[in-house]
Protein backbone atom coordinates (compact mmCIF):
# COMPACT_ATOMS: atom_id res chain seq x y z
CA UNK A 1 0.00 0.00 0.00
CA UNK A 2 1.10 3.19 -0.96
CA UNK A 3 1.13 6.85 1.04
CA UNK A 4 1.28 10.03 -0.53
CA UNK A 5 3.15 12.56 1.84
CA UNK A 6 2.54 16.03 1.16
CA UNK A 7 5.74 17.74 1.79
CA UNK A 8 9.37 18.39 -0.11
CA UNK A 9 11.42 18.31 3.05
CA UNK A 10 13.87 15.52 3.12
CA UNK A 11 14.51 15.93 6.43
CA UNK A 12 11.23 15.49 7.25
CA UNK A 13 11.06 12.64 5.39
CA UNK A 14 13.23 10.58 6.81
CA UNK A 15 11.58 11.31 10.14
CA UNK A 16 8.05 10.17 8.74
CA UNK A 17 9.44 7.17 7.38
CA UNK A 18 11.16 5.76 10.39
CA UNK A 19 8.02 6.55 12.55
CA UNK A 20 5.96 4.95 10.36
CA UNK A 21 7.72 1.97 9.16
CA UNK A 22 6.23 -0.90 11.17
CA UNK A 23 3.31 -0.02 9.03
CA UNK A 24 2.98 -2.04 5.39
CA UNK A 25 3.17 1.01 3.82
CA UNK A 26 5.22 2.45 1.18
CA UNK A 27 5.55 6.53 1.89
CA UNK A 28 6.52 8.26 -1.01
CA UNK A 29 7.00 12.17 -1.36
CA UNK A 30 5.03 14.22 -3.88
CA UNK A 31 7.63 14.60 -5.92
CA UNK A 32 8.80 10.84 -6.54
CA UNK A 33 5.11 10.23 -7.01
CA UNK A 34 5.31 12.92 -10.09
CA UNK A 35 2.47 15.42 -8.52
CA UNK A 36 2.76 18.94 -8.79
CA UNK A 37 0.65 21.23 -7.37
CA UNK A 38 0.22 25.04 -6.26
CA UNK A 39 -1.21 24.55 -2.39
CA UNK A 40 -2.72 27.68 -1.28
CA UNK A 41 -2.08 27.42 2.97
CA UNK A 42 -5.23 29.77 4.15
CA UNK A 43 -6.19 27.83 7.24
CA UNK A 44 -6.08 29.33 10.54
CA UNK A 45 -5.11 26.88 12.57
CA UNK A 46 -2.04 24.03 12.19
CA UNK A 47 -4.69 21.44 11.92
CA UNK A 48 -7.05 23.29 8.35
CA UNK A 49 -3.51 23.54 6.98
CA UNK A 50 -2.60 20.21 6.92
CA UNK A 51 -6.30 19.06 5.73
CA UNK A 52 -6.08 21.83 3.30
CA UNK A 53 -2.47 19.89 1.41
CA UNK A 54 -3.29 16.74 2.14
CA UNK A 55 -6.90 17.21 0.48
CA UNK A 56 -5.31 18.92 -2.46
CA UNK A 57 -3.47 16.09 -3.13
CA UNK A 58 -5.33 12.85 -2.59
CA UNK A 59 -7.77 15.19 -5.16
CA UNK A 60 -5.25 15.17 -7.91
CA UNK A 61 -3.91 11.46 -7.26
CA UNK A 62 -6.63 9.58 -6.12
CA UNK A 63 -4.35 7.46 -2.98
CA UNK A 64 -4.33 7.63 0.43
CA UNK A 65 -2.31 11.19 1.28
CA UNK A 66 -0.95 12.30 4.26
CA UNK A 67 0.49 16.00 5.30
CA UNK A 68 1.42 17.84 8.70
CA UNK A 69 1.63 21.25 9.25
CA UNK A 70 3.99 22.48 12.32
CA UNK A 71 5.49 24.92 13.57
CA UNK A 72 6.79 27.18 16.82
CA UNK A 73 4.96 28.63 19.06
CA UNK A 74 6.50 31.69 21.44
CA UNK A 75 4.30 32.58 24.75
CA UNK A 76 6.43 35.99 25.14
CA UNK A 77 5.92 37.06 21.44
CA UNK A 78 2.07 36.24 21.60
CA UNK A 79 2.06 32.22 19.48
CA UNK A 80 4.60 34.15 16.78
CA UNK A 81 5.86 32.70 14.59
CA UNK A 82 3.16 30.00 14.25
CA UNK A 83 1.53 28.94 11.51
CA UNK A 84 3.58 31.11 9.62
CA UNK A 85 7.07 29.26 10.76
CA UNK A 86 7.76 27.72 7.36
CA UNK A 87 7.33 31.66 5.66
CA UNK A 88 8.64 33.86 8.78
CA UNK A 89 10.55 36.89 7.53
CA UNK A 90 10.45 35.10 4.04
CA UNK A 91 10.46 31.64 2.73
CA UNK A 92 13.73 31.97 1.08
CA UNK A 93 15.11 33.45 4.49
CA UNK A 94 17.82 30.97 5.80
CA UNK A 95 16.80 29.79 9.42
CA UNK A 96 19.99 31.38 11.08
CA UNK A 97 18.88 34.13 9.81
CA UNK A 98 15.27 33.64 11.35
CA UNK A 99 16.62 31.67 14.80
CA UNK A 100 18.70 34.98 15.83
CA UNK A 101 16.19 37.48 14.97
CA UNK A 102 13.97 35.49 17.23
CA UNK A 103 16.67 35.43 19.76
CA UNK A 104 16.95 39.11 19.29
CA UNK A 105 13.19 40.02 19.98
CA UNK A 106 13.30 38.07 22.96
CA UNK A 107 16.33 40.12 24.70
CA UNK A 108 15.84 40.75 28.31
CA UNK A 109 12.96 37.90 28.35
CA UNK A 110 13.92 36.17 31.61
CA UNK A 111 14.68 32.08 31.50
CA UNK A 112 10.59 31.41 32.78
CA UNK A 113 9.13 33.67 30.09
CA UNK A 114 11.03 32.19 27.29
CA UNK A 115 8.26 29.14 26.93
CA UNK A 116 7.38 27.63 23.82
CA UNK A 117 6.19 24.72 22.01
CA UNK A 118 6.34 23.28 18.36
CA UNK A 119 3.34 22.44 17.51
CA UNK A 120 2.09 19.41 14.71
CA UNK A 121 -1.23 18.47 12.97
CA UNK A 122 -0.93 14.85 10.53
CA UNK A 123 -3.90 14.84 8.31
CA UNK A 124 -4.54 11.71 6.56
CA UNK A 125 -7.67 11.99 3.74
CA UNK A 126 -8.46 8.53 2.06
CA UNK A 127 -9.72 8.81 -1.56
CA UNK A 128 -13.23 7.37 0.37
CA UNK A 129 -13.79 10.71 1.67
CA UNK A 130 -12.82 9.58 5.48
CA UNK A 131 -10.02 12.23 7.15
CA UNK A 132 -8.13 11.84 10.31
CA UNK A 133 -6.27 14.31 12.47
CA UNK A 134 -3.57 14.15 15.19
CA UNK A 135 -1.98 16.44 16.78
CA UNK A 136 1.22 16.79 19.02
CA UNK A 137 3.17 19.06 21.26
CA UNK A 138 6.78 19.23 22.28
CA UNK A 139 7.07 21.55 25.27
CA UNK A 140 10.77 23.83 25.85
CA UNK A 141 12.10 27.18 25.91
CA UNK A 142 13.96 29.84 23.43
CA UNK A 143 17.70 29.34 23.90
CA UNK A 144 20.05 32.50 23.89
CA UNK A 145 22.22 31.17 20.81
CA UNK A 146 21.80 28.52 18.33
CA UNK A 147 23.58 25.33 19.57
CA UNK A 148 23.54 21.35 17.95
CA UNK A 149 23.52 20.25 14.07
CA UNK A 150 21.43 17.29 14.20
CA UNK A 151 18.12 19.27 13.55
CA UNK A 152 16.16 21.43 10.87
CA UNK A 153 14.80 24.81 10.76
CA UNK A 154 14.22 26.50 14.69
CA UNK A 155 15.81 23.01 16.51
CA UNK A 156 19.16 24.91 17.39
CA UNK A 157 17.31 27.45 19.49
CA UNK A 158 14.62 25.30 21.02
CA UNK A 159 16.27 24.20 24.81
CA UNK A 160 15.05 21.05 26.02
CA UNK A 161 14.93 21.44 29.60
CA UNK A 162 14.40 17.70 31.07
CA UNK A 163 17.10 17.05 28.61
CA UNK A 164 19.53 19.59 29.11
CA UNK A 165 19.65 20.78 25.45
CA UNK A 166 18.18 21.82 22.22
CA UNK A 167 16.35 19.66 20.06
CA UNK A 168 19.58 19.94 17.58
CA UNK A 169 21.28 18.50 20.15
CA UNK A 170 19.46 15.21 20.31
CA UNK A 171 20.12 12.57 18.66
CA UNK A 172 17.47 11.57 15.68
CA UNK A 173 16.07 8.72 17.93
CA UNK A 174 16.09 10.84 20.80
CA UNK A 175 14.43 13.50 18.72
CA UNK A 176 11.98 11.32 17.64
CA UNK A 177 10.90 9.63 21.00
CA UNK A 178 9.62 13.12 22.18
CA UNK A 179 9.13 15.40 19.65
CA UNK A 180 5.83 17.28 18.36
CA UNK A 181 5.79 15.36 14.84
CA UNK A 182 6.91 12.19 16.45
CA UNK A 183 3.69 11.94 19.16
CA UNK A 184 1.60 12.75 16.28
CA UNK A 185 2.71 10.41 13.41
CA UNK A 186 2.76 7.45 16.21
CA UNK A 187 -1.23 8.46 17.02
CA UNK A 188 -1.62 8.45 13.32
CA UNK A 189 0.11 4.86 13.03
CA UNK A 190 -2.04 3.79 15.75
CA UNK A 191 -4.95 4.89 14.32
CA UNK A 192 -3.71 3.82 10.67
CA UNK A 193 -3.14 0.62 11.90
CA UNK A 194 -7.29 -0.09 12.92
CA UNK A 195 -8.08 1.35 9.82
CA UNK A 196 -5.89 -0.27 6.56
Amino acid sequence: MKIIFATGNENKLTEIRKILSDLDVEVVSMKEAGIRADIVEDGKTFAENALIKARTICKACGEITMSDDSGLVIDALGGEPGIYSARYMGEDTSYHIKNNNLIERLQGVPDEKRTARFMCDVACVFPDGREIVCEGTFEGRIGYEEKGSNGFGYDPIFYVPEKGCTSAELSPSEKNAISHRGKALREMRAKLGEML
